[in-house]
Parts: C-alpha cells; structure tokens; sequence
C-alpha cells in the first residue's frame, strides 16, 4: 500500500482529525474526511459489492451510524520494556505498539482505562515480553481478559483483584497464548442484556462493537423478517454467538440457533433456559465451516438469518440457496465475502430486498451491512 510523501493541495474534504495520535496508531485512519464524503463513500463499498454479486439495481436505506466515544470493544497490544508497559494499538502498516494515552472512539469506561492499567501491568510479573488486553463493556461494567506470555502468581492476582475493585470490573480473566481463559478475579457477575434477557458471555466473547451499531443491525434484521403465516414461524439463525440477534428473534417465532464456539452456545443455551425460552430457542454447537447445515436441515423455515465471520459462509451457502427458503438475512462484516456469497443467492433466484449499510467501526474502512433477500 502506497503512502503519501506529502499533500500539496488539500482537499475540500479534508478536515483536521481529532485524535493526538492520527498518523502513527494505525486506527481511525479515515478522521481526516469530512463526514459526508466519507459516509457516501462507507455505502458505496456495500453497494459496489452488491452489483459485483450481479444486483443491478441497487437502493440503500439510511446508514446506521455509530458516533465517536462509543466504541464499547478494545483489543490493545501489550509490550514490556524494562519496567515500563506499553498498551495500545500496532502503528499503521508495522508492528510497533503506540502508546495510548486517549482515545476518540472508545467509550469514556475504557479510554479511562488505559493508564491504570498500564500501571498496573508495570508491576506484575505476568507479562514478560508482550501480551495482549481485551476490554468487552458489559452492562455490568468493563470486562477485561489479558493473554500474556507467564502465568500470574498469588501477588498478581492480589493486585489485579485491586484493580478491579478501584475501577469498577466485575471480572478479570486470564490465558496463556491462545489456550483457554480463566476467571482469576469476579466480583460480581459478568453480564450483558440482549432483548431485556441477561446473558453472561465467556472471556473474551466477541461483542458488537457499540451498542448503536448492534441496535441498528438487530433493527435491520427484524425488519426484513417476513410477516408469519398461520402460527408462529421457524427462524434458523447462523452463527448465533451467544446470542446477540437470537433473542429478539424468538419473539417473532421459535428459533434454532448454531454457532460453533462451544463457550458462545453454552452462554446462549443457559441464558434462554434460564428466561424459560427453552420451548422458543434450541442451541445446537455446530462447525458451519466443516459441517454445514444441509438442504433438508434448512427446508419449512420461514427465514435464515446469518451473520459468519469475516470470510464469509462459503460453505454454507449452497444448501441456502437449493433449499429455497423465502427469506435470507445476511449480516456482513466484509463487502469482499459478502459479494461471493450474494452472488450464490443471485443465481439461485433471489431479489435483493433491502440493504442497510451500518457503519460500525468509525473511521476504518471497515463496513458492517445487513442484507435481505427474497424470492
């Protein structure tokens, strides 16, 4: 990727970008365009996409907007230089670790987080050389699972039982590498609401990254459901996580949810059992990516809602289309992948319904959409 030397005329799009660190954090690089050019453009990647599928004629709705100071999610990298901790973010296009002392983005809880908790890694012996910080806001309060390179020893957990006393986090967790987290700290229980329900997620669980962006597309997704026909209907959800999208669903009919995350499911199944929606909801774990629900699986649903990972639902998509069912609702997180997959409904013989462009991560290139389709 190319990088400009020098701007020898600026661009009437061009505003001053409101974070101290724009230009080093390889973050929000996109601060620097004016609103509107830069909202036109967030829909043209949904609609580039969606004619590269063969849809012809393509009418955006409205964009779901997130606003800064609303990011409730923060993935920071951490690096151990002598007694001094680094915590931030990778510099555009490297690999060194800038040092945050603020961010625009974050919600106020987790930007606020950022200096204690450089101090309080600094003196821990958990992080010898580099690790890496996740902060999920929950609505019970910042939920904070760290990887690093060595096990946290009795004085560790004691101090980082502290902190989250100071600062308000029902719960700390912790892993080596990739294995497994453990709960080295709960204060309290770790929960986050979706449809009034209480859902506890695991460490780490991956969160909508505001609650602006999830409300949009959970709108988006709702209002592309068909109306029901003579009793309620039969919603197959794909890639259900632990439940961000489900719950609402199972009040416009029972739901049978997949999701391959074991942690992620048994969130979900314990929390619809818990609000009695057992006869509503039906959790299964299931790899979609090596074992894709089948033609037969799919067939007397009213709709399928799915919202796979970044790479998309290659796997699934062909016993989507052959199993004809009236309405698919893809949630994309990458026009690239949502393209291929658009296209595989294209051939089957699907419209294009709606396409709501929601831009969820401000200021990246990053777009979220949710899209239906009918026949």
């Amino acid at each position: 990727m190319g990088e400009a030397e020098a701007i020898l005329a600026v661009s009437p799009a061009r505003i001053e970008p409101p974070c101290p660190h724009f230009g080093t954090c390889g973050g929000c690089t996109l601060q620097h365009w004016r609103d509107a050019e830069y909202v036109e453009w967030k829909g043209g990647l949904l609609e580039a996409a969606l004619r590269r599928a063969g849809y012809g004629d393509v009418r955006l709705r409205p964009a779901g907007r997130t606003p800064s100071e609303a990011r409730r999610r923060m993935d920071l990298a951490l690096r151990r230089d002598g007694s001094r901790v680094v915590v931030g973010l990778h510099r555009a296009r490297g690999a060194e670790v800038i040092d945050l002392h603020t961010c625009v983005i974050a919600h106020p809880a987790l930007r606020d987080l950022i200096a204690p908790l450089r101090e309080v890694l600094a003196q821990a012996a958990l992080l010898r050389r580099e690790g890496s910080a996740l902060l999920n806001l929950l609505d019970s309060g910042p939920d904070l699972l760290l990887r690093t390179d060595a096990a946290p020893s009795a004085s560790d957990r004691a101090l980082l039982a502290g902190f989250a006393r100071a600062h308000g986090l029902p719960r700390i967790s912790w892993a080596r590498g990739n294995d497994a987290p453990e709960a080295i700290c709960v204060l309290r229980p770790a929960v986050v609401r979706f449809a009034d329900l209480e859902v506890a997620p695991p460490p780490g669980a991956f969160l909508q990254a505001s609650a602006a962006g999830e409300r949009a597309i959970i709108d988006a997704v709702l209002d592309g459901l068909p109306e029901p026909r003579g009793g309620r209907s039969r919603i197959v959800e794909l890639y259900a996580g632990f439940g961000t999208i489900t719950f609402a669903l199972a009040a416009r009919g029972r739901v049978s949810a997949f999701e391959g995350d074991a942690p992620a499911i048994a969130a979900l199944r314990r929390a619809a059992n818990q609000a009695g929606f057992s006869g509503r909801i039906v959790a299964e774990q299931r790899d979609l990516a090596r074992q894709p629900l089948t033609v037969k699986e799919l067939a007397g649903t009213s709709a399928i809602v799915l919202d796979p990972p970044h790479a998309g639902a290659a796997a699934q998509m062909p016993a989507i289309a052959a199993a004809k069912v009236a309405r698919v609702i893809y949630v994309s997180c990458n026009p690239a992948a949502l393209a291929r997959d658009a296209r595989v409904l294209r051939e089957a013989g699907y419209d294009l319904l709606a396409a709501t462009p929601i831009d969820q991560f401000l200021w990246s290139p990053r777009l979220e959409a949710v899209v239906v389709f009918g026949r």
